[in-house]
């Protein structure tokens, strides 16, 4: 952790605390508690069998969830330190902001909420805070993580102000149009920089994509002619690391710079000061986000729908729906700690209740396992 931070950071000292409160850790900080007990959890266990683009079994080299969550931490932690801001609770908002991912990705998230859509939907932002508020069964004396007020404001990047109105202290920032802690905005910006970079770099292991496509982006171009013009004899493989590498570099740069310049023109004296700004102070300069900008364009329509792709989500969208519908039809199908929780949540909330339990059943699932329980089910040959 730094030893001195900026006076706008995050500070233990002044957290606005837990839900269910605690004595304090003697050897750490809150902070560093809650990145333990995100590693500790389940959720994030599971995160190793959750991909980001390819299904699970398609290859050990492609990225997963976790892989992606430690490479977010990493360039968060990086950039927090020369912003002198608080590297403890960066780490922790890293590591648990894909915790509510559905498996297949988005895929999986997309059909996951159009079987949730008449009742309340599902949003796997949203999802995250609930498994760290709620579902993680780890401590006798609370359900959840009882994370800081901090990591759980990161973890929830967005929210509509009418789901807000249901969150209490958390949601108040939705309503009035605050900004979170520059931590929170860092570890946001973070996570932009890796899934892209990253995507583009597993869209060319698979094949989906080719060097020649990545050229017509003005970023890659850019930093390929200098590769190519300072290394001749490279293996194409080889090149794209040394580009995507650079890439990285550049967006990093660029992000330290422009935030450094906006901090010094907002002059916050405290967090709350970084509250009350109009918008993030942790930002790109115009002419980086407008590279990044292309770069999402081209994924979106080179690698997300690429053909092979969309057969991959909609094999996803068919299980997924499957299980939801067989599941809400017979909860007995459920294990018995699912089928005792939809019986309780019926009671309270009717069928909505029962509907979002068998979701955070699904949004468990690790691809494999859903894969798995899909075969279970609905494969004759399968009797158990």
């Amino acid at each position: 952790m730094n030893t001195a931070l900026a006076l706008y950071a995050a500070n233990v000292g002044n957290s606005r605390g837990r839900r269910y409160q605690e004595a304090p850790p003697n050897y750490r900080t809150e902070y560093q508690r809650d990145r333990d007990r995100i590693v500790h959890s389940a959720a994030f266990r599971r995160l190793e069998y959750k991909t980001q683009v390819f299904v699970n079994h398609e290859g050990d080299m492609f990225r997963t969830r976790l892989t992606h969550s430690v490479e977010v931490a990493q360039i968060a932690r990086s950039i927090s330190r020369i912003l002198n801001l608080n590297e403890d609770l960066v780490e922790a908002i890293a590591l648990a902001h894909d915790l509510g991912h559905t498996p297949f990705g988005h895929a999986g998230q997309d059909a996951l909420n159009r079987c949730m859509k008449a009742y309340g939907g599902f949003e796997h932002n949203l999802q995250s805070l609930r498994v760290v508020d709620e579902l993680e069964e780890r401590y006798a004396e609370f359900s959840g993580l009882n994370l800081t007020y901090e990591s759980r404001e990161g973890i929830l990047k967005h929210c509509s102000p009418l789901r807000a109105k249901e969150l209490g202290e958390l949601g108040e920032r939705f309503i009035s149009k605050q900004q979170p802690s520059l931590e929170a905005q860092l570890t946001n910006v973070a996570d932009e920089i890796a899934y892209n970079n990253h995507d583009m770099d597993d869209g060319m292991r698979s094949g989906l994509i080719t060097l020649e496509q990545l050229c017509e982006m003005s970023l890659f171009a850019e930093q390929y002619e200098i590769v190519i013009g300072l290394y001749k004899n490279l293996t194409e493989r080889r090149t794209i690391h040394e580009v995507v590498r650079r890439m990285i570099n550049s967006q990093v740069t660029d992000l330290i710079e422009t935030s450094l310049a906006n901090i010094k023109s907002a002059a916050p004296a405290t967090i709350d000061d970084i509250r009350l700004q109009p918008q993030p102070l942790i930002r790109f300069s115009e002419e980086m986000n407008a590279y990044n900008l292309e770069l999402k364009r081209f994924l979106r329509k080179g690698l997300y729908q690429h053909y092979r792709v969309r057969r991959m989500s909609t094999k996803a969208d068919r299980i997924i729906k499957s299980l939801f519908e067989i599941f809400l039809d017979d909860q007995h199908l459920l294990p018995p700690e699912y089928d005792s929780k939809v019986s309780q949540m019926e009671q309270v909330e009717g069928v909505a209740g029962k509907a979002r339990v068998v979701a955070d059943y699904i949004a468990g699932m690790t691809d494999r396992y859903a894969i798995g329980e899909f075969e279970r089910l609905f494969n004759p040959s399968q009797l158990t």
